[in-house]
């Protein structure tokens, strides 16, 4: 398994499971906090404080902007990484996936369609500050080592991927101002 693309994790747990897990997740501090999604946003923020700070003040403000952006960037992406729910994304996928137009008769959502879900999830709290375009190359050669025992290869997962993918993204916008997925809404 590369740990640079992300992967879809394991069969669903009955809910007290998974409820114990979420106390019990080792990705998490702690403090409860995602370092992933932390640590993403720290980075987009530093970036972009420093360049803002930097155009006014030259290298030095660059270097404090960079510092302060981080702080507030780690907290952007931890507030990411808290508004995805796993188990509330199974379940919606689970209640809403015949519904989908790109759903092909013969494949049911356990074992097909839940992987291809949940590798969207997935590769959106890994990279909240990407584009879907930008991280599609990666998650195609992924997929192969993602799927599991879904019968889906990437041409028919994609479109699920995808799916959960914009769900997660249209959710973070509705709750931050701005454009954040840069979709243009």
């Amino acid at each position: 398994m590369n740990p640079d693309k992300p992967v879809a994790k394991g069969e669903m747990k009955n809910p007290i499971d998974r409820d114990r897990d979420m106390r019990d997740d080792p990705s998490r501090t702690s403090t409860g906090e995602h370092p992933v999604g932390t640590t993403a946003g720290a980075v987009a923020g530093a970036v972009a404080a420093g360049a803002a700070i930097g155009t006014a003040a030259g290298p030095i403000g660059t270097a404090v902007g960079a510092a302060v952006g981080a702080v507030a960037g780690g907290l952007m992406g931890r507030g990411i990484a808290e508004m995805v729910d796993p188990a509330a994304e199974d379940q919606y996928w689970r209640d809403n996936w015949q519904d989908r137009s790109y759903v092909e008769g013969g494949y049911n959502y356990d074992q097909d369609y839940m992987p291809a879900y949940r590798y969207g999830v997935d590769a959106f709290t890994r990279y909240p500050e990407r584009r879907y375009e930008d991280i599609e190359t990666d998650l195609s050669a992924g997929w192969k080592d993602a799927r599991g025992g879904s019968r889906l290869e990437w041409d028919n997962a994609r479109n699920a991927a995808r799916d959960a993918w914009d769900r997660l993204s249209d959710k973070v916008e509705r709750a931050m101002p701005g454009d954040s997925d840069r979709d243009g809404k």
